[in-house]
């Protein structure tokens, strides 16, 4: 910058002063520093001068799984509307563990982000460096809360078990609840959300006997735990009802390879649903009877949500003066059901 300022001829604080806001320098001073900008080729360290700032203009983002198409659609919406507003997300993940989120929060920390968005690892408890960081900025979650005082966005889980458990039962055997490893409050949370659905159809809940696991590779858990369960006495049910689309992947393939045939009707061995409606869910074969997330509905309601937090937007949508904001899913009807 001290370089820049001497190059261009101007005073350092009138530079910097520039790159804060253009428009606050007058019009000469704006034209002559962009014309020195596009000789010299200049660019401003942007984490440097964060650094230096009350408030930052990066937003950070915590994902469990950067390959996850499911997070990916959420970042992309997330990116967009932050980009809008002026922000740059910062996207890293934790790769599904503990220590890695801690030291990913301890990064924003670093570069004094204004604000985070956090879809959290971890089954009960927030953790002490999460906790530190909501109090030290705001932060919204996605995916599932870490406790119940965190601002979520997200579906709503027993509304849309409410919808797949009704279809099921209406169109078919009352299905049996095949869960997720206890990675976050989804694991409970769905788990319940089935149980509730159930009860309130008059049909007594079943659920698949698993073992407990906290790992994030759900399709290799399902397809490892279902061919398990097929070479001992099979399922408990001819329907299952699966607590994520990728659990149910893996359930598929174990079938399939059972020589099971999935699908809806007599002529079919076994049907299989799940939720999240994934973006490869339509693709398996059969294709995946599902409840949807509105990905791009989530990820623009949590940037909007934190925005307001940092006084960056007012908006007139009565849903962001709430810190719960849930969804209601969809039923996809697709042949896996």
């Amino acid at each position: 910058m001290e370089e820049f300022s001497h190059f261009v001829g101007l005073s350092r604080p009138t530079v910097s002063k520039y790159f804060h806001d253009p428009a606050s320098v007058r019009k000469t001073t704006r034209a002559k520093i962009e014309e020195a900008l596009a000789r010299s080729g200049y660019k401003p360290n942007l984490f440097a001068v964060n650094l230096n700032r009350r408030r930052s203009n990066i937003l950070g983002v915590i994902i469990p799984n950067a390959l996850d198409p499911f997070f990916m659609a959420l970042v992309r919406r997330i990116e967009q509307v932050a980009a809008e507003a002026g922000f740059l997300a910062f996207i890293l993940s934790s790769d599904g563990r503990i220590e890695k989120q801690e030291q990913a929060i301890a990064t924003l920390s670093s570069l004094n982000v204004a604000g985070a968005i956090v879809a959290p690892t971890g089954h009960g408890g927030s953790g002490k460096a999460l906790e530190k960081l909501r109090r030290a900025i705001p932060v919204v979650h996605v995916d599932a809360p870490p406790d119940l005082d965190a601002a979520f966005v997200g579906t709503d889980n027993s509304k849309s078990f409410a919808l797949i458990v009704d279809y099921l039962c209406r169109s078919g055997e009352a299905p049996a609840f095949f869960g997720m490893p206890r990675v976050n409050l989804n694991a409970d949370d769905r788990r319940d959300a089935y149980i509730e659905a159930m009860t309130a159809q008059g049909r007594t809940p079943v659920l698949v006997d698993l073992p407990a696991q906290s790992t994030w590779d759900f399709e290799q858990f399902g397809f490892e735990q279902a061919t398990e369960i097929l070479n001992r006495r099979g399922f408990p049910s001819r329907t299952l009802v699966c607590a994520n689309d990728r659990i149910a992947f893996g359930v598929v393939s174990a079938a399939w390879r059972h020589g099971l045939k999935i699908g809806h009707g007599p002529a079919f061995d076994l049907r299989i649903a799940g939720h999240d409606d994934h973006p490869l869910s339509r693709y398996t074969c059969p294709p995946l009877t599902t409840v949807a997330q509105d990905y791009a509905q989530i990820g623009s309601l949590a940037i909007a949500l934190l925005l307001k937090k940092l006084g960056e937007a007012d908006g007139d949508d009565i849903r962001l003066s709430r810190d719960r904001i849930l969804l209601d899913g969809a039923l996809m009807l697709r042949q896996s059901a």
